[in-house]
C-alpha cells in the first residue's frame, strides 16, 4: 500500500512538473455572433498573408496548414482547392523579447558563532543577488476565416507563445497551438 502511494505521488509530481514547464499559450479570438457556422460545408486556403514567408520556412508553413486543416476537418468541413464556403488565411509574426531573472542568496556567514565564539554561525553577512539576462522569441499566429461569398471576416483566432528552436518540439508545439486556438471556434470538433 505504501509502495502504491509512493508511485502515485511520483506520478502526480511528474505530471505537475510537465504541466508547469510547458509554455503558456495566450489565446484571443472574435467572431460574428450573427453567423450560423453550422451552415458551412467546405473551406479553401487563401494562403499566407504577405510577409509571412520572410519569417517562416515552407516546412513550418505546411505544418501550420496541416494542423489547421485537421482541426477544420474534425469540425465537419471538407477542404476544396478553390471557392470553398470559407476562406482561411494565415499570418505569423515573431517578436524578440528580453527577460531578466534574479536570484538572491540570503545565506551569509558572520565572524561570530554560537555564544560569540569564533567561527561560522549567525552574524553579519550580506545577501548577494545574481542576475541572468536572456533573449527569447515569441511567435504570434493569426487565423482569419472569411465567408467566401460575402467576403466578410467571420472568425479570427490569435495565439502567442514562446518559440522553441528544437525541430521535434516545434512540430508538436505547432499542433498544440493550433488546437488551442481552434477550441475557440464556434463549431466544436466531432471526435
Amino acid at each position: 500500500m505504501k509502495y502504491q502511494n509512493t508511485i502515485l505521488t511520483i506520478a502526480a509530481f511528474v505530471a505537475l512538473l510537465f504541466t508547469a514547464c510547458s509554455p503558456r499559450i495566450d489565446i484571443s479570438y472574435d467572431y460574428d455572433r450573427e453567423t450560423d457556422f453550422s451552415t458551412y460545408e467546405t473551406y479553401s486556403f487563401y494562403g499566407w498573408v504577405k510577409g509571412s514567408e520572410k519569417v517562416i520556412n515552407s516546412i513550418n508553413q505546411k505544418r501550420f496548414e496541416d494542423a489547421v486543416a485537421n482541426e477544420l476537418t474534425a469540425r465537419g468541413l471538407q477542404r476544396v482547392n478553390d471557392d470553398g464556403d470559407l476562406t482561411v488565411s494565415l499570418f505569423i509574426q515573431f517578436d524578440e523579447q528580453h527577460g531578466v531573472t534574479a536570484y538572491t542568496n540570503y545565506y551569509a556567514a558572520g565572524p561570530y558563532g554560537y555564544r560569540y565564539g569564533p567561527g561560522w554561525g549567525w552574524g553579519y553577512g550580506y545577501p548577494t543577488t545574481t542576475y541572468h539576462e536572456y533573449d527569447y522569441l515569441v511567435g504570434t499566429l493569426v487565423i482569419d476565416i472569411f465567408d467566401h461569398q460575402a467576403k466578410d471576416l467571420i472568425w479570427q483566432g490569435v495565439a502567442s507563445q514562446v518559440v522553441d528552436d528544437r525541430p521535434d518540439v516545434r512540430e508538436i508545439g505547432i499542433k498544440k497551438v493550433v488546437k488551442a486556438v481552434m477550441k475557440k471556434y464556434p463549431v466544436k470538433a466531432r471526435n
